[in-house]
């Protein structure tokens, strides 16, 4: 198989050459490899490759798994592989091994796939582009001068460019959505406490972040979900199996949704004509095929969302700095990490307690607010992203920009907590839709339907309620079918 042709498959695809044997699983790897060789040096999406145990692993394959022989890359972000660097896309922890195999990583194998290696990630997964200082910007194939996204960015840029159909990913605020919208991909965020977490972490961002994929395919999105999804005792949160098949389900059904859309920012920032577009084309798509479509919003407050969102990484990162200083046995200083998480630890060592747990009562109240809207509208949609990606450089704080935060350890804390929220600004402008997902905890799914005038993919945005995946994969599987889908056709 030529390497075009390759490329062309999804993961479902793969699978049944496999199966059938019309393709080894050596000749994928090798197609694999020699696709990193030609595409990621001008990308930078992967950061290292595990090939060759990767074919040691196949030789113990059964190739009755549904992703059997698949090759995958993983995001070097909650995605431990025993005997691989977990690096975070940090500095600090360039040398840091993984010990065990993650719950997720372990579900990934069971379905079959071959880990070939990892994607890069912005350093502990905190903005929404992908330029850590450890590994450098990561391009998106759409336009190498622009960002793939972030958190995942270096997973959608190694799927949008054809490397691999599938690739591990992780959302916390929007780091599946984000990317997929920027490069043309599915991006789904399933429910809170739908796939693993752990060992030894009961939850991730306080539930705010999911391990899950990026696809070319929607079905390709099913069926991952079908392998990931877990009742786990020992997680913080657990939501109800889904008793049918995502996949076999896909088609079924012609239930008519009543949807509610927006095209306002939740926090006041600018919104680009192409999102508007590509919302109205997807509500006029709707309305065609008989669903009752509504403008309406959630009465929510935004700007106080994303203000006890960011209350949350403070706390976050201080907690997490003190675990590795514990680990390395010294202080941690701002030489050793990102302004962004220097910035945030430093806010999260005065948040009291009192703060905290306000906080988060406040996302619960967000939660029931989302639940009573959903009473009226099964679905919500809205832009992915507020513009199609922005320049490689373009949110990268400048020298002056890093001095200036500097300063924040003689600011008191409100004011530090302010400027969290004004270092994030630039960055929310681009991406305000994607994080009441992740507080709410509810799923939602982040489709390509338009190009915008420069040429770049820009996806709309739906969101369902919690354990409704199955309601978002089946407008995506309709969607997919009809003449509003770009994916990848345009590169």
């Amino acid at each position: 198989m030529n390497l075009a042709e390759y490329s062309r498959y999804d993961g479902l695809g793969l699978a049944k050459l496999v199966k059938k044997g019309q393709i080894s699983t050596k000749e994928l790897l090798e197609d694999v490899s020699r696709m990193t060789d030609d595409i990621n040096p001008e990308l930078n999406a992967i950061v290292r490759t595990r090939f060759e145990q990767a074919l040691t692993e196949a030789g113990k394959m059964d190739f009755n798994k549904p992703f059997a022989g698949v090759p995958i890359f993983l995001k070097d972000l909650s995605q431990s592989i025993a005997g691989e660097r977990a690096t975070a896309g940090t500095k600090l922890l360039k040398d840091r091994v993984a010990n065990i195999d993650s719950h997720y990583v372990r579900k990934i194998r069971e379905a079959g796939f071959l880990i070939a290696g990892q994607t890069s990630t912005p350093e502990f997964g905190l903005k929404n582009i992908t330029e850590p200082a450890l590994y450098g910007p990561s391009r998106n194939p759409w336009n190498p001068a622009y960002s793939p996204g972030g958190s995942s960015g270096g997973a959608s840029a190694a799927v949008a460019a054809g490397i691999v159909p599938i690739a591990g990913a992780s959302d916390g605020g929007g780091s599946i959505r984000i990317p997929a919208s920027f490069t043309g991909l599915v991006g789904l965020k399933p429910t809170r406490g739908r796939t693993p977490v752990g060992p030894g972490v009961g939850r991730q961002w306080h539930g705010a972040a999911v391990d899950f994929v990026l696809t070319k395919t929607v079905r390709d999105s099913a069926a991952m979900l079908d392998v990931l999804q877990v009742l786990q005792p020992e997680a913080a949160f657990n939501v109800p199996l889904y008793q049918g098949s995502y996949l076999e389900d896909l088609n079924n059904g012609e239930r008519k949704f009543r949807i509610a859309f927006s095209v306002k920012s939740p926090v006041g920032t600018p919104v680009s004509a192409d999102a508007v577009k590509a919302v109205h084309k997807t509500v006029k798509w709707l309305e065609e095929q008989g669903h009752h479509v509504e403008e309406k919003e959630p009465e929510i407050d935004g700007i106080r969302l994303m203000e006890n969102y960011y209350i949350m990484n403070c706390g976050e990162m201080a907690a997490d700095i003190r675990s590795i200083e514990e680990s390395i046995g010294r202080k941690v200083t701002s030489e050793d990490i990102e302004m962004v998480s220097w910035v945030l630890k430093t806010a999260g060592e005065q948040v009291s307690a009192i703060q905290f747990t306000r906080s988060i009562a406040e996302w619960d109240t967000a939660a029931a607010q989302m639940a009573h809207f959903n009473q009226t509208f099964d679905l919500y949609i809205t832009p992915a992203t507020a513009s199609s990606a922005p320049r490689i450089g373009e949110l990268t704080h400048s020298k002056k920009e890093e001095e200036e935060l500097l300063q924040i350890e003689e600011a008191s804390p409100s004011e530090q907590l302010r400027m969290v929220y004004d270092m994030f600004l630039p960055s929310l402008t681009y991406t305000p839709f994607t994080q009441w997902a992740n507080i709410i905890g509810q799923p939602a799914i982040s489709l390509p339907v338009h190009l915008g005038d420069n040429g770049l993919p820009i996806g709309v945005q739906i969101m369902a309620p919690k354990g409704r995946e199955d309601w978002l994969l089946g407008i995506a599987a309709q969607m997919e079918e009809s003449p509003i889908w770009v994916g990848l056709k345009g590169m």
